[in-house]
């Protein structure tokens, strides 16, 4: 290096031949020189290029997350000049970039329009054919936000026919979403004829040309969206789709068989949804108890906070099996372990309930298994003085039914408790003698 520095000096005319003479051989390279000079003031070049398109892709960021998006326009024209960078691997992720945040700008930009959009999307399609499909997909996605249906259609359309060689083979999964969204466009063209055809009489012709119409639609979504769903991956809004048609025409096995193979089939990857889809479309069938506990029990495993968890517990108290009642408790634990589910009331009634009724028929070691694992922070997390006093103050009743968890669980010396108890409330004065009553009988804790 310290040679370089040497050469990059200004030459004199006493030392020019020296700096073009190899030591002792007395061999002169006058080109030599120059093409070092050449070569220096490239790569002085690409540096400041990388530190200026990196400087602007910082301030273009930083823009775009104080929502500045004229300034945010003007780092983007700037930044524009990346895509002639030295840096192969710069210059082939430029376009991705571009588009991700150049579609963000002229999204919010409040001069932006349709028009310009469309524009840009086009442009950014021809640059760099590996980001073709997702592009249009996103275009199309953008031209649906403003309601322009056949033209994301028409792009979709287009999309689909794309082939680049074999680039066309590695991208088969986006085809297939390509597609599928195309099926979901004629999804909604098929469900809006679907409304339009329950208005009309049975026995009426037009009745006989909208169901064929109807028809024709229904077989187009579905070689769109059969071809995406055999993929493993998530396809809730494809997978409803699908099922709504299978079962509007009376395949209810093929539904059935869809959604089972979505919740089930180790390929894909564990979706509460799938589960969802499958019990609402197995309880509309009113399937038995068994088969929809057995469904719900897996939902249960993934979320144990979700809504159907109370009409889990309620199956689970209609079955006669004793790990099913054994379970229904603990459904309940789990829900109130989630900060979202601590003021819901619904669950403190049926736990409350629940304890008494297990306590009633001797099975104290249940509770002890769930609350042993409970018992370091449950009691400030739902029985803290400040809970007692908020509790009271916005919600009386469910202050009760927490009350009389807290007395069974920790006694009547708990806090929450000695407070809720110490109200004189006319309303709530039986409901509250019969919590005394009942944490003076079930309390788990020996006075």
């Amino acid at each position: 290096m310290s040679d370089f520095s040497e050469l990059m000096r200004p030459s004199t005319e006493g030392d020019r031949m020296e700096t073009c003479v190899l030591s002792g051989t007395g061999m002169h390279f006058p080109w030599l020189q120059k093409y070092l000079n050449s070569v220096l003031t490239e790569r002085k070049k690409e540096k400041a290029f990388a530190q200026t398109t990196t400087e602007c892709l910082s301030l273009m960021q930083q823009a775009l997350l104080k929502h500045q998006w004229q300034q945010a326009a003007g780092y983007m024209h700037s930044y524009l000049q990346v895509l002639e960078d030295w840096d192969v691997i710069k210059r082939q992720a430029a376009p991705e970039i571009i588009w991700k945040l150049g579609s963000e700008i002229l999204f919010y930009h409040p001069k932006s329009s349709v028009e310009t959009f469309n524009t840009f999307a086009d442009r950014m399609k021809n640059i760099g054919v590996m980001n073709y499909l997702k592009i249009s997909l996103q275009h199309a996605l953008y031209l649906l936000h403003h309601g322009m249906l056949e033209d994301a259609s028409r792009n979709l359309h287009q999309a689909e026919t794309w082939r680049y060689g074999d680039k066309s083979s590695s991208q088969e999964v986006l085809i297939n979403l390509v597609q599928a969204y195309k099926g979901l466009l004629q999804y909604y063209t098929w469900s809006k004829k679907k409304m339009e055809l329950s208005q009309l009489d049975e026995e009426d012709y037009a009745y006989n040309t909208a169901s064929q119409s109807m028809l024709n639609h229904s077989w187009k979504t579905s070689i769109n969206l059969c071809a995406l769903i055999q993929i493993p991956g998530v396809w809730d809004p494809f997978v409803k789709s699908y099922v709504e048609m299978l079962d509007f025409y009376g395949d209810r096995d093929g539904a059935r068989e869809v959604l089972t193979n979505y919740a089930y089939d180790d390929k894909f990857p564990s979706n509460p949804n799938a589960h969802v889809y499958l019990y609402n479309f197995l309880k509309k069938e009113k399937a038995p108890r068994e088969k929809l506990i057995s469904v719900l029990k897996i939902l249960y495993q993934i979320v144990p906070s979700h809504k159907l968890m109370f009409e889990f517990y309620r199956l689970l108290r209609k079955s006669e099996k004793e790990e099913d009642q054994k379970l229904g408790l603990e459904v309940l634990f789990g829900v109130l372990d989630f900060a979202g589910c601590t003021r819901n009331i619904t669950a403190w009634k049926y736990l409350a309930k629940h304890l008494r009724q297990t306590l009633a028929g001797n099975r104290l070691a249940w509770i002890q298994e769930l609350w042993d694992s409970r018992k370091n922070w449950w009691p400030n997390f739902h029985f803290s003085f400040f809970w007692a006093k908020s509790d009271w103050k916005e919600e009386k009743t469910l202050a009760c039914e927490k009350a009389l968890v807290a007395g069974i669980l920790l006694g009547k010396g708990c806090r929450y408790f000695r407070y809720i108890s110490k109200q004189d409330h006319q309303v709530l004065k039986k409901k509250m003698k019969r919590m005394k009553k009942s944490v003076k009988k079930f309390s788990i804790v020996k006075p």
